[in-house]
């Protein structure tokens, strides 16, 4: 059951590793926005919460980088994990706006909620399953079924899945967790690590953009294989400032598809791997979103 937006004035707090944005929206027009940079958590948090004080609003949703805990019977609902940003670890994400406002509040991770937004309105529209992708400074993945992000009692982590890797690469990969898993191969500090510099700066030609091509490619036909989405919606830097990997790898998918499962062809996946139609208002529209979620579930 998918989620309408009411018309009601919804606030929403997109929490990134870089910086926050809160928004106030009436219905799904976003009448107020501030950025504020990501430091502290009592920093960050507070001031997103003074923001919010001037405004008038029926419910807040919120969209977090993670890990998080968003399990509601869960002791510590709403606390980020072992995450590597220095200082969050342990952080209340939740609990302070609950405290302060006495309306609904709804936490999920910040690409479930930009997901909820793409499927409702964006690239995902009229698709049962949607994947939203964003590969940057990580890689994160929110699953959307039927309007509805899939959670359990974490959240997908598709960004730290060990895949196959490509035939004679060297490369041992930058996360700090798993080496080479699908993060610590095509992030932007992976890619950097890999190039020994800004990738943005590497010729198309060099060969190591095949691996790079190849590893996006595993990452495709995984999730085709386990979820059949009827749309890969990806974004971010590293996907958005690289088209012509992101063609290459989707060839590539096919071609690992095909023998087993012919309509997943290279038209078919040029269909299914897509941008996001709504760009950079992807996650805090995903906000309203999850507000909006916690009015109906009150």
């Amino acid at each position: 059951m998918s989620i309408t937006i009411s018309g009601r004035r919804l606030a929403g707090v997109e929490l990134g590793g870089t910086k926050a944005i809160v928004v106030v929206a009436d219905g799904l027009d976003i009448v107020e926005r501030v950025t504020i940079p990501t430091t502290t958590p009592d920093e960050t948090l507070g001031r997103a919460i003074d923001v919010l004080a001037k405004w008038q609003f029926d419910a807040i949703g919120i969209g977090s980088f993670g890990p998080v805990r968003v399990n509601p019977g869960a002791a510590d609902f709403g606390t980020i994990l072992d995450t590597p940003k220095p200082g969050w670890r342990g952080a209340k994400v939740l609990a302070p706006f609950a405290e302060r406002f006495d309306c609904p509040v709804a936490l999920d991770t910040d690409v479930n909620a930009a997901g909820m937004a793409e499927a409702a309105v964006g690239a995902g529209r009229g698709c049962r399953t949607v994947v939203y992708l964003t590969v940057g400074t990580g890689v994160g993945a929110g699953i959307v079924v039927d309007g509805r992000p899939v959670t359990g009692r974490l959240h997908p982590e598709l960004g730290h899945l060990s895949l196959r890797r490509a035939a004679g690469d060297g490369f041992a990969g930058s996360c700090p967790f798993h080496r080479d898993c699908i993060e610590g191969l095509i992030s932007g500090p992976a890619l950097a690590a890999r190039f020994g510099g800004n990738p943005v700066d590497v010729d198309r030609a060099d060969t190591r953009w095949d691996m790079v091509a190849q590893d996006f490619a595993e990452l495709f036909a995984m999730l085709m294989f386990t979820l059949s989405p009827e749309r890969i919606v990806i974004g971010g830097s590293v996907a958005l400032g690289q088209p012509d990997v992101m063609a290459r790898a989707t060839v590539a998918a096919a071609d690992r598809l095909t023998g087993y499962i012919p309509d997943y062809d290279a038209a078919a996946l040029k269909q299914i791997v897509v941008p996001p139609a709504l760009g950079h208002d992807a996650g805090p529209l995903g906000t309203i979103f999850l507000a909006e979620s916690a009015l109906q579930s009150r």
